[in-house]
């Protein structure tokens, strides 16, 4: 890759890293890069990549050697940065004083949410909060064969979570009379036809181009057709609008937009068996609700003119929408077929599995709503595809754990060693080290204590070592010995500093399980066990967890990250 374009991801990525705590953003670093020089864009998912490495060393520095850097490399971008207004990222759409904002989102109750959907509801959420507008949660749920009950109440809950409260709660069910009311406004008006192709011919039809003969039935034999589909076999009829047939667009060439369907539906039973396509419910809904603006992610791109016609040949309002990049972590399985496949193969613990970004499975691990929505707003609202990584969303989530959890030991893998010529000593350590308001907890020790299993095998000969807030010792002729008490003196020559456990019949047997379902098991000290199910902590020198159960002889956690 040419150096220069090097360089200049290397200073905006030290740019947005002084920006925001000394983390920087890749969806952030990418923009500039390529608003510096659209050309680029055919090489997005190269320069993704680079970007992504660059931004792992940039994050690595202290803040004051970010700082230090820039003054390096682009002296300029600091001088900007000082006194500088955070950029809307709402801006682009020129909202006036007191212009009416409704905003909605449109799930369909048929997998768990993920962060792409969190991403959604936040942003359009957000758009209409600035603007003291309304804001609609809408559950598309016109389609009998994805819809599933249990659904309803997991999407209410997530949002919940989320902080998300709506103005308004709709179910595109309840509007079925609106539907084909719309419906046979628009076969009135010559827009639609009844057509009785095999679903293979209509395929074939709108893939060359090729006008169907229904296409040129009146209005009044369409109407009677329309009729007729509400006691017909299903797959007999459908109702297709007319669009385009050799638009370059394929979703305008005269698309299906209500079909018999004869599943049971969740909420409505049998009551109704000829049912909406998304693209008609949504457009309708939006001008039945009166929506200003949409913003979504870029998979409905090609269906955004085709949501226009329809709203237009049922004279209703047209929704602004707006389309934005959609994002995945790397890595990271976020269609719900496939999870729910290998839910059922045993090869994910659930929905909630800690490798996933559904929203479950982020909550049980210890994400908290907060950093989530700090890390969807972080990512803006541009078409450029980024590579994003756990990484990025673990930045917003640990500057707001580390405030928040207090501090405790946990010794994987323990190791029960002596350090000889220990004296008795009563050590006090800090819940946390920056709140001393929530008081400490106290060991008692004397020369029996649990080191970790890695620990131990990198203990060296002749080097000095000291146990966190206890004591100093080294290793000589394969025996730990005791060396001072003194902090001064290991700052000054020592190795490392572990953390420990003393040797004592109390001590908590613990299990984490890790994003990879790896199990690791250890010790931890007494005052875990006072922890309440659903309590984040930080185990020194291993990592955030969260207390997921209490079984009779164990704790069990669920690792957070680092």
């Amino acid at each position: 890759m040419d150096e220069s374009l090097k360089s200049a991801i290397r200073k905006y990525a030290f740019q947005n890293a002084i920006r925001y705590s000394g983390k920087a953003n890749p969806g952030a670093v990418m923009g500039r890069v390529l608003a510096e020089n659209p050309s680029l864009r055919e090489k997005a998912k190269e320069i993704g990549k680079e970007v992504a490495n660059i931004i792992k060393e940039v994050n690595k520095l202290s803040l004051e050697k970010q700082q230090k850097k820039i003054k390096e490399l682009a002296p300029e971008l600091l001088e900007k940065k000082e006194g500088a207004k955070e950029k809307d990222i709402f801006g682009f759409l020129d909202v006036r004083e007191g212009q009416k904002i409704v905003t909605a989102f449109p799930p369909e109750p048929s997998k768990y949410p993920h962060i792409g959907h969190a991403k959604a509801i936040i942003v359009n959420y957000e758009l209409a909060k600035r603007h003291n507008g309304t804001f609609y949660l809408r559950f598309e749920d016109t389609n009998p064969e994805l819809v599933d009950g249990e659904f309803y109440k997991i999407h209410l809950d997530n949002y919940r979570w989320l902080g998300i409260n709506p103005d308004k709660i709709d179910y595109a069910s309840d509007f079925m009379e609106d539907f084909y009311k719309y419906a046979e406004k628009i076969i009135k008006e010559n827009h639609a036809y009844v057509c009785s192709c095999s679903h293979a011919a209509i395929k074939e039809g709108r893939k060359n181009g090729t006008e169907c003969e229904h296409r040129y039935q009146q209005p009044n034999e369409n109407i009677e057709l329309w009729q007729q589909m509400f006691n017909a076999k299903a797959g007999k009829y459908v109702l297709r609008l007319k669009g385009h047939m050799q638009s370059q667009n394929t979703t305008l060439r005269d698309p299906v937009i209500f079909r018999i369907v004869d599943e049971t539906h969740p909420r409505k039973k049998k009551k109704y068996r000829v049912w909406p396509n998304y693209d008609f419910e949504s457009s309708i809904m939006d001008g039945i609700e009166g929506i200003t603006h949409r913003l979504r992610s870029k998979e409905f791109e090609l269906r955004n003119e085709l949501q226009r016609l329809i709203q237009t040949m049922a004279g209703l309002k047209e929704t602004r929408i707006y389309e934005f990049a959609r994002f995945n972590l790397e890595g990271v399985e976020s269609s719900g077929r496939v999870i729910r496949e290998k839910v059922q193969k045993k090869k994910l613990i659930g929905w909630d599995d800690p490798s996933l970004t559904t929203l479950v499975a982020l909550k049980r691990r210890g994400f908290l709503p907060e950093a989530i929505k700090e890390f969807v707003l972080s990512t803006g609202l541009t078409k450029t595809e980024a590579v994003l990584t756990w990484d990025d969303l673990i930045v917003h989530n640990r500057r707001l754990l580390d405030s928040k959890c207090n501090r405790y030991f946990f010794v994987e893998n323990p190791k029960e060693v002596k350090i000889e010529d220990a004296s008795e000593q009563t050590p006090e350590l800090k819940l946390h080290p920056d709140h001393a308001e929530r008081g400490s907890r106290k060991f008692k020790t004397k020369d029996k204590f649990y080191l970790s299993e890695k620990d131990f095998k990198e203990l060296k000969e002749g080097k000095l070592y000291r146990l966190m807030d206890c004591l100093n010792f080294t290793k000589r002729k394969n025996k730990l010995v005791f060396d001072s008490f003194n902090y001064e003196k290991y700052k000054n020559h020592g190795d490392k500093i572990m953390h420990w456990l003393p040797v004592q019949k109390d001590l908590i047997k613990v299990e984490v399980l890790m994003p990879t379902k790896e199990i690791k098991k250890g010790l931890a000290e007494p005052l875990v066990k006072n922890l309440k199910v659903g309590d984040i902590v930080q185990f020194a020198r291993f990592g955030f967890c969260k207390l997921d159960k209490k079984e009779k002889d164990k704790l069990v956690f669920w690792y957070t990250h680092d």
